[in-house]
């Protein structure tokens, strides 16, 4: 038996301004999250892109083609309700933090490591006030204390929609500080992907492309240009 699939059931797909920001309507209906909450959201430029989601949709509804509802949906029911534990979770990262565990060999990727990676952590420090120390192999090290609470801070400083973006932004990549990179526009967003990649690239360099890591790291790859989206937005 075929599963059943939700079909088009509006003409009319619309933006309005409410209390506490802007709602997407279909036919002057309210649109509701999962958890049945009023999809009320920050900005008029997210209410758009979800509204344009939903007036895409033709004939049976594709959860899968609406990523700014579906973050918007994760921001209300998920995030909302737990914010300082997502934004904890988030600040963890800072301690074991991609850009700090450098390779002992081979040389000359630990050279492409310490020229890539430096830079970023170099504006952590300047624009976060937390300077993060690179380590050689993978064995656990702890961070400074007094940085991490600065970089905690941060993390705690944004709303439960912007979380929902910067929770991608970081768990997809393995670091806080490529995270705070993309939210703050230190590079585009390909770039950070790209050095978030490094040592996968280094592999492929060396032993050639996998047709299925490939193809995981591009779903990866749309996800986290998605984020940077919708962080923007929010």
């Amino acid at each position: 038996m075929s599963e059943w699939k939700r079909k088009r059931f509006w003409d009319e797909t619309s933006v309005a301004e409410c209390d506490g920001g802007f709602q997407v309507l279909l036919d002057g209906r309210v649109l509701k999250t999962p958890a049945k909450s009023a999809l009320i959201l920050p900005t008029r430029a997210m209410a758009e892109a979800v509204a344009a989601e939903w007036a895409a949709q033709d004939g049976e509804i594709d959860p899968g083609s609406m990523p700014f509802t579906r973050s918007a949906n994760a921001a209300i029911d998920k995030v909302r309700p737990q914010r300082a534990e997502v934004a904890d979770m988030l600040a963890d990262y800072g301690d074991s933090d991609l850009l700090c565990y450098r390779a002992d060999a081979p040389q000359e990727l630990a050279d492409r490591q310490a020229a890539q990676w430096e830079p970023a952590l170099d504006w952590a420090a300047e624009t976060l006030g937390a300077r993060l120390e690179a380590r050689e192999g993978v064995m656990h090290r702890p961070q400074d204390p007094e940085g991490q609470a600065r970089l905690r801070a941060h993390v705690h400083q944004l709303d439960p929609f912007q979380l929902a973006g910067f929770h991608d932004l970081v768990s997809l990549t393995g670091s806080l500080i490529l995270g705070f990179a993309a939210a703050r526009d230190w590079r585009d967003a390909d770039t950070i992907w790209t050095l978030s990649r490094l040592d996968e690239l280094w592999q492929e360099e060396q032993w050639g492309e996998d047709d299925e890591a490939q193809e995981a790291a591009n779903i990866k790859r749309d996800a986290f240009l998605h984020a940077k989206k919708f962080f923007d937005i929010a």
